[in-house]
């Protein structure tokens, strides 16, 4: 029998609290934009889920193509794509759940955070699940340093574009979603604060 690390791999707690609540079910779509080296996947490829992802990075693509060989040799690795999240090649209203873990924040200011967010969106469908990690400055705001814009040095010495909870806000008013969820932030002891952000896809 597996231990729960073979079964999970290092899945995000709170990924795996989506799973927990019935959110994401065998038989869903599933892209993980921005995957990294797919610490997020091995449970849904070894539950034989309909899994892609994208990253700018060969090896993170690599590492994620070789976990699919192993836990779900039917998927093509051409599901793994090498292309930045801003420009994923797949079809409009593709997925039934996209994942953004960590990764928004990564942008370098606006225009980039937009394209960003506008390309992950874009592959979602009409009643899907947009499951997004970022760092925010909730429950922290007076403990950080603008730099310019959103992009703001946190106490850990990190630079992160980040955002609140009026922003988070108004982006899912205007993009037609809902939550699914209360926003949740995680404060990671006077170092940076980690907001989950569940949204529904409004069906039009």
């Amino acid at each position: 029998m597996p231990t729960l690390q073979e079964q999970f791999g290092n899945i995000d707690i709170y990924l795996f609290d989506q799973l927990l609540k019935g959110r994401i079910t065998p038989g869903m779509r599933i892209i993980d934009a921005g995957c990294g080296g797919g610490r997020n996947l091995i449970y849904l490829l070894r539950e034989g889920y309909e899994v892609y992802g994208a990253d700018m990075d060969p090896q993170s693509v690599e590492s994620v193509q070789s976990f699919a060989r192993k836990f779900a040799p039917a998927l093509p690795s051409s599901n793994f794509r090498i292309e930045p999240v801003e420009h994923m090649s797949f079809d409009d209203a593709f997925a039934d759940v996209v994942i953004s873990n960590t990764v928004l924040h990564l942008a370098n200011d606006e225009a980039q955070f937009e394209a960003m967010l506008q390309g992950t969106w874009r592959v979602l469908r009409p009643g899907g699940l947009f499951f997004c990690r970022l760092a925010s400055t909730i429950g922290m705001e007076d403990q950080f340093v603008r730099i310019q814009g959103r992009r703001f040095r946190s106490p850990d010495g990190a630079e992160r574009y980040l955002v609140d909870e009026a922003m988070l806000n108004s982006i899912m008013e205007r993009l037609g979603g809902e939550l699914a969820e209360p926003l949740k932030t995680t404060l990671v002891q006077n170092q940076r604060a980690m907001t989950t952000w569940a949204v529904r896809k409004k069906m039009r």
